[in-house]
């Protein structure tokens, strides 16, 4: 009798917010801009952070990485960005996203994923605000005493097709315009000589 191939990672998955409207109001517009924030900036801060791609199915990314460290440096990293990028979009055409992050076990079938790992990390995208992002308690207990983030408790979520709540926290990334001072300042660093750094310097 076969097993299931399995293994504990780090899942985070994004969303486009209000994916609909931006595309009833502007469908070429919004596919180019999506399809220029992955190549440009998205899938560059995703491999600078040792994760993979899974899926990146219509407004949606679905991401792996060995280590939640790092799937959470990338998320920050991601949301700053984005924050950044969006400065000179007019409102309506910006494109912001919600984040996921979980840990938990997840099935492997040749290049996708799937299992309650993924499941959870769905859920928990849906709870965030646009522009961020909401972890599991086994996320946040992951990297609390290894990065400088700081967590907001909203405590135990009942979530569709998942039998137990699950504790939730959201990464509290400041006010827009300190997202915005921070990611100016990994511009920056991207501009100088020593700009590989940069990624690292938008989660300080």
């Amino acid at each position: 009798m076969g097993h299931d191939h399995r293994r504990l990672a780090a899942i985070i998955l994004a969303d486009v917010v209000g994916y609909s409207t931006l595309m009833g109001r502007n469908e070429g517009a919004t596919i180019a801009n999506l399809k220029a924030h992955r190549r440009d900036f998205l899938q560059p801060t995703i491999a600078a952070h040792r994760g993979r791609v899974v899926n990146a199915a219509g407004d949606s990314l679905l991401l792996e990485f060995a280590s939640v460290v790092d799937a959470v440096r990338c998320a920050v990293a991601i949301q700053h960005g984005m924050a950044l990028r969006n400065t000179k979009v007019p409102r309506e055409r910006q494109i912001e996203l919600r984040l996921g992050i979980n840990l938990g076990d997840i099935v492997v079938d040749a290049d996708e994923i799937a299992g309650d790992g993924v499941n959870i990390a769905a859920r928990l995208q849906a709870l965030a605000p646009p522009g961020g992002i909401c972890v599991s308690r086994d996320v946040r207990d992951q990297v609390l005493d290894r990065l400088k983030v700081a967590f907001e408790d909203i405590g135990p979520q009942q979530v569709k097709n998942i039998s137990r709540p699950i504790h939730v926290y959201r990464v509290n990334l400041g006010r827009r315009k300190d997202r915005l001072s921070v990611a100016q300042h990994a511009r920056k660093l991207l501009r100088s000589p020593s700009g590989n750094r940069w990624l690292s310097a938008v989660q300080s």
